[in-house]
Parts: C-alpha cells; structure tokens; sequence
C-alpha cells in the first residue's frame, strides 16, 4: 500500500470512529433524559401548589345564581387529594328562599367538587329569626355541609337554640330545604312553655 493510501486510510479510519463516538454520546445523552424525564412524571408532588391569603370563593348554582361563599385568611390547595385547606372560614349561604346562614369554624377542608365542606374546631352556625323561620344557634366541633343538598351532619356532640328552645344531643343531622332536624343520641331539651291561646 502506498503512503497516500495508508494515510487516507488512518484518517477515515480516525473520522468513523469520531462519528461513533459523538453518536454514542448522543444516545447516551437521549437515554439518560427520558429517564429523568420518567422519574420527574413519577414523582408525585406533596407540597401545596397554590395558596390564596384574604380570598372571598363564591359558588354558583346551576341556574346562576349564587349559591353560598367561602371566605377565609388562608386557602392551601393539595395536589395530592385534590382538597382545599382553609383557615378561619367563613361560609354564608345566598339562598333567596330561605334565611341566611352563616358558619365559621378554626379550619374547614373543601372537596374537589366543591359540593361538600367539613368545618373543624369551634364550629359555629347561626341564621336570624325571619318571618318563616325561628333563630338557629349552633356549636359543635366538627360539621359537614353537603352543599348540593342543603345538608349539614355530624356525628359529635351539639349544642343547639332554636327560638326559645334549647338542644342538646349526639349526631346531628338538618335538612335546609325541608327543614328536618335529627338528633341521634344522648338528647337534652329545654322547651319553653306554650303561651296560652283564648
């Protein structure tokens, strides 16, 4: 072989194994960012992706009109339940047909559907004395409000004063629409007495 030949030889020999590196680093490279790319999907997050101070949420009903609103100091969104965290809430009801309602509680939790709230800590519900219905009052520890069916219920103890009346009980459940009231167990009354008729 002459020296020309042995010299182009060498260097195509040198530029194909040049060309097999840079593609072998260029799979190497693909391979290990899908993998990151796989391991980044996989990971679930666990921390809060959002966070509103001060916020004021109201919920429409299908027809368009307000339904209630949540208002609060703070609302934390968790990716992993698809579930608001909220301090110091405060859920009015907006119904036309009935007398508003109020509730605070400590912390309140909203489902990613919005339709039902569990209210926390030092619950309280109140609703004014309007001509169809008596003054409401009630505490409680914990109370879930399933907001489509105007339900509220709890399973701990309650302390209720309707009108003159006073309630105590075990497990509750009311009925806003049809204004049904159920006290499970352990229940207390004080009833005013009846005023006479003539």
């Amino acid at each position: 072989m002459s020296t020309a030949r042995r010299g182009r030889f060498g260097l195509v020999t040198l530029i194909l194994i040049g060309a097999m590196m840079a593609l072998g680093s260029l799979w190497l490279l693909e391979v290990v960012r899908r993998a990151g790319v796989e391991t980044a999907r996989a990971v679930k997050r666990t921390e809060p992706d959002y966070y509103v101070d001060n916020f004021n949420y109201v919920r429409m009903a299908e027809n368009g009109e307000a339904q209630y609103n949540i208002s609060g100091k703070r609302l934390v969104h968790d990716p992993v339940t698809d579930t608001h965290l909220i301090d110091q809430p405060v859920v009015n009801s907006l119904s036309a047909e009935r007398a508003p309602m109020s509730a605070r509680a400590d912390r309140a939790r909203v489902d990613s559907n919005s339709d039902k709230v569990y209210l926390y800590d030092n619950v309280q519900l109140n609703r004014p004395a309007s001509p169809k219905a008596d003054y409401f009052h009630l505490d409680t520890d914990y109370l879930v409000m399933l907001t489509d069916e105007e339900i509220m219920e709890t399973d701990r103890p309650v302390h209720m004063v309707i009108g003159k009346s006073i309630l105590n009980g075990t497990g509750m459940k009311v009925n806003n629409a049809t204004g049904e009231l159920h006290l499970a167990s352990r229940v207390h009354a004080v009833l005013p007495p009846k005023t006479a008729t003539r």
